[in-house]
């Protein structure tokens, strides 16, 4: 149904391409717009909006139910359990 796209990034000029893959994501969510910049500008530009903040540093760590190695936002404990996001994300529809 969904068919890659070349668009041309409206902050860089870059063409880049809107996966199909993506595309389902974006009708999946109800998303009325496709995207207008690149992965790369995107990126850029939510970095700005984090107030000038540095990006979070990430800890790595291994998930309490699957045992996956994953990245985390936060310092991880000994004492509290840590999950991948695909763990967390099962957890939290239960």
């Amino acid at each position: 149904m969904y068919q890659d796209k070349t668009l041309v990034c409206r902050d860089c000029g870059k063409e880049f391409v809107f996966t199909a893959g993506e595309q389902e994501f974006y009708a999946e969510k109800g998303f009325q717009n496709e995207p207008t910049r690149c992965r790369e500008c995107r990126q850029a530009r939510k970095a700005t909006r984090n107030n000038g903040n540095a990006p979070r540093e990430m800890h790595d760590a291994i998930c309490a139910n699957c045992g996956a190695e994953t990245k985390v936002p936060f310092l991880p404990r000994e004492d509290r359990p840590v999950y991948c996001s695909e763990c967390f994300a099962a957890m939290q529809r239960q």
